[in-house]
């Protein structure tokens, strides 16, 4: 199992999270993922920087760590031409090391531009067109596709990597991980559903299983809890609720009846090493092969540090760093 960082635009600024990238590389962290949002969750969170930016200082920030998208939908906001030019560049900045994780999105980051917001169903048939165009442009041929959901004509991607970042497929339940399986090099989740790797790998899927666990250090178990309860009462929510809500407010009305431990009780709180080890273990046991922390909160460098002396080590040769971009 390889032990990565993700770091939550919604909460962090773009020079913080290029900083802390850093850190992290010099922590031990072999790999690490920044999420792609327009707005945060809530507006507590306060802030969503544009990824790509983003992804271009840490490229220059790091290097030796690979670096990837938690994840990007590249259906609705963005069309899936401009993304494939946006990864492909970041990539040859990464020289390498950049993996590009794609999924089909919330309508809190999608129906900004008025598009409408379709069901499950057909936002998944867009996502694997959309992969489609992608690779098609990463060939470097001149490209014209006339899709059910978009066209491109006479586009040419000039500037490619040698290597082409692997996409990385989020998927949540049968219908995703189906597509996860087909269009994908490799799957990422954020539940340690063992069940669900398992229909990823009966559909066909191979590559990577990689997954997020939020974790709220803190110099007590109070005050992470007070971080997680304020900052994240989003992951109180279940079902399809996260991706048919439009607005922070919208959010921050859906969350009003949940109780505290409704939300603190998902998150390893506070200084104790053995929570956090078993909170990632359990992914592990899963089967996912890269576990992916976020902390919660403006302190990632205590974070960092924390990780550094208490859990990377726990981890020892578990942490192979085996898979390259």
């Amino acid at each position: 199992m390889e032990l990565g960082v993700a770091f939550s635009s919604e909460e962090l600024g773009p020079n913080e999270i290029v900083r802390f990238a850093a850190r992290a590389e010099e922590a031990g962290f072999t790999t690490g993922w920044v999420s792609d949002h327009f707005h945060p969750w809530i507006d507590a969170q306060g802030s969503s920087p544009f990824v790509w930016s983003v992804l271009g200082g840490v490229a220059h920030a790091t290097d030796r760590m690979r670096f990837g998208t938690g994840v990007t939908c590249p259906t609705v906001r963005t069309h899936p031409a401009v993304i494939a030019q946006a990864a492909a560049t970041t990539q040859c900045m990464f020289e390498g090391r950049f993996w590009f994780g794609v999924g089909s999105g919330e309508a809190l980051n999608e129906h900004i531009t008025g598009a409408r917001w379709p069901e499950a169903r057909v936002r998944l048939e867009m996502l694997e067109e959309a992969i489609e165009v992608i690779r098609l442009l990463w060939e470097g041929k001149t490209v014209s596709h006339y899709g059910t959901h978009y066209t491109v004509e006479n586009a040419r991607i000039y500037t490619r990597p040698e290597t082409l970042p692997p996409i990385i497929v989020s998927a949540f339940g049968t219908a995703s991980a189906d597509v996860a399986a087909r269009c994908g090099d490799g799957f990422v989740s954020t539940k340690p559903k063992h069940d669900l790797l398992q229909k990823y790998a009966r559909a066909g899927g191979r590559g990577p299983k990689l997954a997020q666990v939020k974790v709220a250090w803190a110099p007590s178990v109070a005050e992470g809890e007070d971080l997680a309860y304020r900052l994240w009462p989003t992951s109180g929510l279940v079902g399809e609720l996260s991706q048919e809500l439009r607005t922070p407010a919208h959010f921050e009305q859906a969350v009003k009846p949940l109780h505290r431990e409704d939300i603190v009780s998902g998150f390893p709180c506070g200084p104790d090493p053995e929570k956090h080890i078993e909170a990632i273990s359990t992914y592990r046991d899963a089967g996912y092969d890269e576990v992916y922390v976020t902390q919660v909160g403006p302190d990632q460098e205590g974070f960092l540090r924390f990780y550094e002396r208490d859990i990377l080590p726990a981890f020892g040769t578990e942490l192979t760093g085996s898979r390259t971009a």
